[in-house]
């Protein structure tokens, strides 16, 4: 690591200066007030009420301080995004190891909560790509953890533990060599049991008819539509497609899907071929339409512009009450990602086009990396969110509203999920809104390991516990 802190000493230096300064911001909080952070823009979808909380100011932490091309790891403040990290590495034909889909997720956040992408199969999550981590802990001091030094523990409970434990500042990360284009095959699939035993058998090869796979994902727009897509790095290509304007990247799927050339992309237009139309939910702004897309400015057309607008209606309350002037249902919003076993992805599917009725659905299979073994006593690598090492896991992502029935619970359509992918032995990310009992929430997240790494790094519990945050919402 000495030529990346030899060139790069002064961005280094700012950076010891911020840590100091952002200890000194955290001792003076209030010790009975909740602790927020001072963030522009954020990918989380349990929408809080606003606070006049005092916030830290983590501005300092949102840049790349260095790139080391002959190692291949890049050093990271806990605030970069994704986009800007991306930006950094491409140039030296690099890039990390999972890109999740969307620009402004943080490399913080996407280790402190979880991120996947199409290269998960054979990379698995984010966080497993992370060398070392600087984080300051609830209980205000700053250490550096690793997988073999006296904060390992903390190390592997860092991840799902969304903020509640400390914040990273800092970060080492794994870098994987990359080619200047993405050829991409969409493989049709008439039902949910062939596309899953097509993952099985495609990323356990890593290939297809004798071509290396680099990115596996899919999507199934119906019970009887399902593709998935293949995609490899190659050297040239004899056309490039541009989804960033009047094209839309999911409706490219069935056009291009078959024996044909398939299609072609940049690896930058690659990594953010979701975010343009925020996968489909674009849509909702009515930028599926071409007149409506063509008056939308390009620069604009970004998940986390479509964030905030989201975030608008939530605090307005205009949809709902739009809804009800128009005497329609009321509607649910159903935003989710969860992880099942691909031997009962078909099983979850049927569930879902059946009970919830909700398409497209994202499919991305992930399999952890493997190359970390458990500390004595550990059942898992990574204990707050643990997934069996070797077993190949299909993540489903659904986002979007569902009309209400008179009658219905609060949540129906959330629970029914939560309900049904226990059953299946799956789990469910946090970044949205959850509605589990405590009981069964510490039970699916190990409460039990959550409480002892919370006593060693917030003993005060400055910072909310999982559970409030998640769940509570507070």
């Amino acid at each position: 690591m000495r030529a990346i802190r030899q060139s790069s000493q002064q961005d280094f230096a700012d950076h010891v200066e911020a840590v100091q300064r952002l200890r000194r911001d955290y001792a003076q909080l209030p010790s009975d007030a909740p602790v927020r952070l001072a963030k522009p823009t954020s990918n989380l979808f349990r929408f809080r009420d606003s606070s006049d909380a005092p916030r830290l100011d983590v501005s300092a932490f949102n840049r790349v301080l260095a790139v080391d091309p002959v190692e291949r790891v890049a050093e990271v403040g806990g605030m970069t995004t994704y986009e800007d990290l991306v930006a950094a590495t491409l140039p030296h034909g690099l890039m990390p190891l999972v890109v999740p889909q969307l620009r402004t997720i943080t490399l913080g956040g996407a280790v402190t909560g979880l991120g996947i992408e199409s290269s998960s199969f054979r990379n698995g999550l984010p966080h497993e790509s992370v060398e070392e981590i600087e984080i300051l802990t609830g209980s205000g001091d700053v250490v550096t953890a690793r997988p073999d030094n006296e904060h390992s523990e903390l190390f592997y409970g860092f991840p799902n533990s969304y903020g509640t434990l400390g914040y990273s500042l800092r970060l080492r990360i794994e870098l994987e060599p990359v080619k200047p284009y993405v050829h991409l095959r969409h493989l049709p699939f008439t039902s949910g049991k062939e596309a899953m035993e097509a993952f099985e058998r495609i990323c356990a090869d890593a290939e297809h008819k004798g071509e290396r796979v680099d990115f596996v994902d899919g999507v199934a727009f119906g019970p009887g539509e399902l593709y998935l897509t293949l995609a490899s790095f190659v050297d040239k290509a004899p056309w490039t497609s541009d989804y960033t304007g009047t094209d839309i990247y999911y409706r490219s799927i069935p056009r291009y899907a078959g024996p044909g050339p398939g299609d072609y992309l940049t690896v930058h237009d690659y990594l953010w071929r979701w975010d343009t139309d925020w996968f489909w939910c674009s849509g909702a702004f009515g930028l599926g339409k071409p007149a409506v897309r063509r008056l939308w400015p390009r620069q604009l057309k970004r998940s986390d512009v479509y964030r905030k607008l989201v975030a608008l209606d939530r605090r307005t309350d205009f949809s709902r009450l739009l809804n009800h002037y128009r005497g329609r249902p009321q509607q649910e919003p159903v935003i989710q990602d969860v992880e099942v076993g691909v031997e009962r992805g078909a099983e979850f599917l049927d569930f879902f086009h059946s009970e919830i009725g909700m398409s497209p659905i994202w499919m991305c299979p992930l399999r952890l990396r493997g190359t970390a073994a458990p500390a004595a006593g550990r059942a898992h690598v990574w204990p707050l969110y643990p997934l069996e090492r070797e077993r190949l896991y299909v993540n489903f992502g659904f986002w979007g509203m569902v009309p209400m029935r008179p009658g219905q619970r609060r949540a129906h359509h959330n629970r029914a999920v939560e309900e049904e992918v226990s059953r299946l032995g799956g789990h469910k990310s946090l970044y949205s809104d959850a509605f589990y009992s405590e009981d069964e929430f510490w039970r699916l997240y190990n409460g039990e390991g959550y409480r002892r790494l919370k006593h060693a790094y917030d003993p005060d519990e400055r910072l909310l516990d999982l559970y409030a945050k998640c769940v509570d919402n507070k």
